[in-house]
């Protein structure tokens, strides 16, 4: 995987803090190692369900998410992300944040975004394969 750029998307984040499922918790844990692109979509929305999830103060919620992403290439959300957002929405009807995910992953040059939020192995702009690492 060395020779691809990968983005991840916010599930993957989650089970990084989520043990329920051992398997899918080790898969994330391998994942972040590879420092991947994190959206600041991503950052964001990874904040908000680790603080609902496990009902920690905004300190700590701050604290632990910048922790885990901190080795990780940071893409922060800018209008050009955003216009080319609108074009997937246009092209592959997806939802509009997973959109803003999808285009940050293709504006940093990503081959691979993780993802179990769209559908396995599709392959968007010719150039961004979506691989759900849980299967």
């Amino acid at each position: 995987m060395k020779n691809k750029k990968i983005a991840i998307d916010t599930n993957v984040l989650i089970y990084t803090r989520d043990r329920a499922d051992s398997s899918k918790y080790r898969k994330a844990l391998d994942i972040l190692d590879m420092a991947p692109v994190v959206s600041s979509q991503v950052a964001l929305e990874y904040m908000n369900v680790v603080r609902r999830l496990f009902k920690i103060t905004k300190k700590e919620c701050m604290s632990v998410c910048l922790s885990d992403i901190e080795d990780c290439a940071f893409h922060p959300v800018a209008f050009s992300t955003l216009r080319l957002a609108e074009s997937l929405v246009i092209s592959y009807d997806f939802q509009l944040f997973d959109s803003i995910v999808v285009a940050s992953a293709l504006e940093t040059d990503c081959k691979i975004l993780y993802s179990e939020d769209f559908q396995h192995g599709q392959i968007i702009e010719k150039q961004l394969k979506i691989v759900n690492p849980f299967l």
